[in-house]
């Protein structure tokens, strides 16, 4: 009987039954063969796997550093766009300011009164004469009887006589009258003047209207008073051969530091039928009815809508922005500085283990 040998190690494989060839000899796989042949494909399958994920991880680290940069450049802008906001935002306040500052608004308000104040009418008559001067009420005046006569009157007046505020050398008189002042009644002050033929061109009475006739009256120097009123007033006429009807409006202004009255006035004009016989028509008469038109008093102030407070509140909020928009970019950059200690240390750590081979 043969002996098997143990010295060395084979192993026979089977004959094959599908083998077309019909090779009877034995396939011999030896033990140390076998073995270099399964430790050989281990490494080679690890290592495959780690070309892939160093050839993925490149691309990985391009698209993060691409949105963080992506990232950074939006916040950066937004913060420009805050600062520039804030910035237009202050500058237009400011501008806003000034523009209101220097430009006040006019606010009109209108007081209605039982009563004015009666006003002072200044009349310069010149070489005229006061015929009559009566008050009546309702808008009616009575037919005129004798006229170019002089006539019992009810008036308050007094004359003046002083130096004009433009020239000193010429010498003025006037004729200083007590105005109506029941505006619900309507009252009404009718005067009337006779003037002789004169050589001027033209003949008219000028006259003054000032704010209350009792101030006139307690004034300790009226030429003084009836000097400033020639300064602060205007002046206006009415011709002769007519009846000029005055009516007055009181106009207050109050400003930032003082106070004016003003008068307005609207005249009608309607001419004088003159009956009287020719020989008395040489006298020339002038007729003037002074009234007030409405019982209001209009009242102008000159309001500065800039408001400092408002102003200020803008201010600190456009101040508030900016500093939460420097803390905002504060915020980011630390953000950034943070990322990027990130991402040098996975780059490290990545590096370390190449390294250490």
């Amino acid at each position: 009987m043969l002996r098997k040998e143990t010295s060395r190690s084979y192993q026979e494989s089977q004959f094959s039954d599908d083998d077309d060839e019909g090779d009877a000899r034995p396939r011999v796989y030896y033990e140390d063969d076998a073995n270099e042949h399964v430790e050989g494909e281990e490494p080679d399958y690890s290592t495959s796997q780690e070309d892939d994920i160093r050839e993925s991880s490149p691309s990985m680290r391009f698209n993060k550093a691409c949105l963080k940069n992506v990232f950074t450049v939006v916040l950066i802008f937004i913060y420009l766009l805050l600062t520039a906001v804030a910035i237009f935002l202050a500058y237009q306040t400011i501008s806003d300011f000034m523009e209101k500052l220097n430009n006040p608004v006019m606010s009109v308000t209108y007081k209605e009164v039982d009563r004015f104040s009666p006003p002072g009418i200044a009349l310069f008559p010149g070489n005229a004469q006061l015929l009559s001067c009566r008050h009546h009420y309702h808008d009616y005046i009575p037919p005129l009887v004798d006229p170019g006569k002089p006539q019992i009157g009810d008036c308050w007046f007094e004359e003046v006589t002083y130096f004009g505020p433009f020239t000193n050398e010429s010498e003025k008189k006037a004729l200083v009258v007590r105005g109506p002042s029941d505006v619900r009644n309507k009252e009404l002050i009718f005067m009337q003047f006779s003037q002789n033929q004169t050589e001027e061109d033209f003949s008219a009475i000028t006259y003054m209207l000032f704010a209350k006739y009792n101030d006139f009256a307690k004034s300790a120097n009226r030429s003084k008073f009836m000097r400033d009123c020639e300064r602060n007033y205007s002046m206006w006429t009415f011709s002769g051969g007519f009846r000029t009807w005055v009516k007055m409006s009181l106009v207050k202004t109050s400003g930032n530091r003082s106070e004016s009255v003003e008068f307005r006035q609207e005249s009608t004009v309607v001419t004088f039928n003159d009956k009287r016989p020719d020989a008395e028509k040489t006298n020339q008469l002038f007729f003037a009815v002074f009234e007030w038109r409405d019982p209001f008093i209009q009242e102008i102030r000159l309001l500065v809508t800039a408001n400092p407070w408002s102003s200020v509140a803008i201010l600190c909020g456009v101040f508030m922005a900016l500093f939460k928009a420097a803390n905002f970019a504060k915020l980011t950059i630390q953000w950034i500085i943070r990322m990027r200690k990130r991402h040098l240390r996975n780059k490290q750590r990545e590096l370390n283990p190449i390294t250490d081979n």
